[in-house]
């Protein structure tokens, strides 16, 4: 089992990384989801989400895309974005991976940070905690 830092880093780039391991047959556990960051101008990212989040079918909006706001469950589906979920490997990969928001006590060992990913350098990018808030998250 492989436990990734997803604090202060690009979700892309993380994001990239786990979907490899997961498909290499690892087993993945994100912790500090909701301190990732996607870069970018804030606003317009955040009107991208918000266009996702309202997109619906006109047939039957049941069966439209659902987008979360929750900071664990957000980056989960961003990473099934880059599954090949219609695939079995992709199906038992997506199995495979859990998010968790900050870092819970069972989780044992040292975290690894991925390589590139850093977000230090970045003038303009949102974190994924006040995306998910400026998209109706409330936290408990």
């Amino acid at each position: 089992m492989i436990v990734i830092d997803a604090g202060n880093a690009r979700i892309g780039r993380v994001g990239t990384f786990v979907a490899k391991k997961l498909l290499e047959g690892e087993e993945i556990q994100v912790i500090n989801a909701e301190e990732a960051v996607i870069s970018g101008d804030p606003q317009k990212t955040l009107e991208r989400y918000i266009q996702r989040r309202q997109f619906q079918f006109k047939g039957n909006p049941e069966k439209s895309p659902y987008w979360p706001k929750v900071p664990d469950r957000f980056v989960k589906r961003l990473i099934r974005g880059m599954l090949p979920r219609k695939k079995a490997s992709g199906r038992n990969a997506y199995k495979n991976l859990k998010v968790h928001i900050g870092k819970p006590a069972e989780i044992k060992g040292e975290p690894i940070r991925v390589e590139g990913a850093d977000a230090g350098r970045l003038n303009r990018y949102i974190k994924v905690s006040e995306l998910c808030r400026k998209l109706g998250y409330e936290s408990r």
